[in-house]
C-alpha cells in the first residue's frame, strides 16, 4: 500500500509564505514524476507545479516567479514553496506522484494525497 501525506496548509495573510510537503511511503520501487494540484470551490482541479525524478519543472502561470517545487528523492517527498500570496491561490492543495510499486510494474500508477487547505485573507 501507499500513502502520500501532506502538511503544511494554513491561513495566511496576503503576500505571505507557507511551505506544503508530501511524503510517499509504503511500497514503492521508484517514483516518477510528483506534483501539486489545487481545487478552489466551484472550480476544476487544477495542475500547480510538476517535477520529474531528474529535476525538471514546469509551473502554471499563474504561480511562476511565486512557487518553487522541489522533491528529495531520497526522502520520497516532494515540496512546494508559496511565495507573494494571494487570495485567488485559496484552495485545497493536492499532491500527486506516479509511483511504480514493485520492478514489475511497466507503468506507474497514480495516486494522490488527501489534500490540504490554504487560505490566503486578511
Amino acid at each position: 500500500q501507499v500513502q502520500l501525506v501532506e502538511s503544511g496548509g494554513g491561513l495566511v495573510q496576503p503576500g505571505g509564505s507557507l511551505r506544503l510537503s508530501c511524503a510517499a511511503s509504503g511500497s514503492i520501487f521508484s517514483i516518477n514524476a510528483m506534483g501539486w494540484y489545487r481545487q478552489a470551490p466551484g472550480k476544476q482541479r487544477e495542475l500547480v507545479a510538476a517535477i520529474t525524478s531528474g529535476g525538471s519543472t514546469n509551473y502554471a502561470d499563474s504561480v511562476k516567479g511565486r512557487f518553487t517545487i522541489s522533491r528529495d528523492n531520497a526522502k520520497n517527498t516532494v515540496y512546494l514553496q508559496l511565495n507573494s500570496l494571494k487570495p485567488e491561490d485559496t484552495a485545497v492543495y493536492y499532491c500527486n506522484a506516479g509511483i511504480r510499486r514493485y520492478i514489475t510494474d511497466r507503468i506507474p500508477y497514480d495516486y494522490w494525497g488527501q489534500g490540504t487547505q490554504v487560505t490566503v485573507s486578511s
